[in-house]
């Protein structure tokens, strides 16, 4: 049996690879023939952003390339670093360059897109001319988070979240190192899907479960005492990052392609991850206007009551009120008839001139106005035949008819189409 570990050594440190064979997961990138490795056998580091969710083995990545090339390794944390970091790791970088043993260095920016344009900026001439490897790391999408100069300079490697699989293979190396006693089954499968593909996030469970355990001269790790322990089970969930964003991206996409079940889903993962109700009701408000609209415009009314009733109650009453308008949202007509007219009509208002109001539509509330003929002519719609004033033009003069808004044959919109027709061919009749 292996030594027992070092008190002060924490169980992440303690069982961090020391080899690229060691590393759990992320066998897409580090398996035989596949890119990474390549990068780890071509004898010629490359800067590269690791992009990927907390506790999946970026550092480690990192870590193990400096080792392989025999490199200087120096950390900077864009959340607590800035430009002096960045000058001071030059300083270094060109020591180690110039000095007796010429070695090479590897600069590791951790959540690099922490760092603003100008920080970010402070890296390039430096990765140009070769005096270091740039690594970055980040849980955010590089597109959108870092500068266009220096992703043309760095290949973006995206790593996974660990699988049930890989998680367990972190338990199993925790008790070979006689770091952990016993787990039972179920608790095992408690731990794994409470770290939810985070390896960091499992490692510092573990080791609170083993200082427990030695507290309360535990010899099995059941599932019971395992509960008693962690206490209530919360999802790993980044409230402000792209999870958060592809989340709520399902959610809008399932109610749209009417699937309550799935709809239902996404909603309850939203909430079980943290995700304010309030923000879920202005995105059912969004939902009911933009993707069913008329054809069912009892969708908006129900998310604005559901909005309502959540702020009466607040959680978790409040939130069976939101759940409802996400069902009804799901099973109701779609149309985005409204949302597409409203965009034709903005686009092409951009891009027309400034058309003046037709005199017949001008209000004219003075003596003057009506004199210079504003208003003349309107006809009061409520005075003519069926409220509708036939024939009567209300686009600007010299505007060919145009007609932004295309009702759908689903839902109410069926209805609202009939109209339309019937009104176009009064219209046409008249003229």
């Amino acid at each position: 049996m292996a030594p027992p570990p070092s008190k002060h050594q924490p169980l992440a440190e303690l069982l961090r690879p020391k080899t690229l064979g060691e590393v759990i997961g992320q066998q897409h990138l580090l398996g035989d023939g596949m890119a990474l490795r390549l990068a780890f056998e071509s004898g010629q580091p490359h800067s590269c952003i690791l992009w990927g969710p907390p506790g999946v083995g970026k550092t480690t990545i990192a870590r193990l390339m400096a080792d392989a090339f025999d490199a200087q390794f120096i950390t900077i944390s864009a959340v607590l670093g800035g430009i002096k970091d960045i000058r001071e790791a030059v300083e270094q970088a060109l020591l180690a360059r110039d000095g007796l043993e010429q070695r090479r260095t590897i600069v590791f920016v951790d959540e690099v897109h922490r760092f603003n344009k100008s920080q970010q900026d402070a890296f390039l001439p430096h990765v140009e001319s070769g005096l270091f490897t740039f690594i970055g790391a980040t849980t955010e999408n590089p597109s959108f988070e870092v500068n266009s100069a220096l992703l043309s300079r760095a290949a973006v490697y995206v790593l996974q979240p660990l699988d049930a699989e890989n998680l367990k293979q972190i338990v199993t190396r925790a008790q070979a190192q006689s770091a952990l006693p016993a787990i039972e089954t179920i608790a095992t499968d408690r731990l794994i899907a409470y770290a939810d593909g985070d390896a960091r996030r499992l490692l510092n469970t573990l080791e609170t479960l083993a200082v427990a355990a030695v507290q309360e001269k535990v010899g099995e790790i059941t599932d019971v005492w395992l509960l008693k322990v962690l206490g209530e089970r919360m999802r790993r969930y980044d409230k402000g990052g792209e999870q958060f964003y592809d989340t709520i991206s399902a959610l809008h996409k399932s109610v749209r392609g009417s699937d309550p079940d799935a709809s239902l889903y996404w909603f309850v993962r939203m909430l079980d991850g943290g995700a304010d109700p309030r923000y879920m009701a202005r995105r059912l408000i969004r939902m009911a206007a933009e993707d069913i609209g008329l054809a069912d415009p009892r969708a908006l009314r129900m998310a604005l009551d559901a909005a309502d009733v959540y702020e009466r109650l607040g959680s978790p009453e409040g939130e069976l009120a939101l759940a409802e308008c996400v069902i009804y949202l799901a099973v109701a007509p779609k149309s985005n008839a409204v949302y597409k007219a409203f965009n034709e009509a903005k686009a092409f208002i951009k891009k027309d001139g400034t058309r003046p109001v037709p005199m017949h539509l001008r209000n004219a509330p003075t003596k003057l106005m009506k004199e210079l003929d504003y208003g003349k002519g309107y006809r009061y719609a409520h005075d003519e035949e069926g409220g509708f004033a036939a024939g009567e033009q209300y686009l600007p003069d010299g505007m060919a008819d145009t007609q932004f808004y295309r009702p759908v044959e689903r839902g109410l919109e069926i209805r609202i189409g009939e109209k339309l027709r019937e009104l176009k061919t009064r219209n046409q009749k008249k003229n």
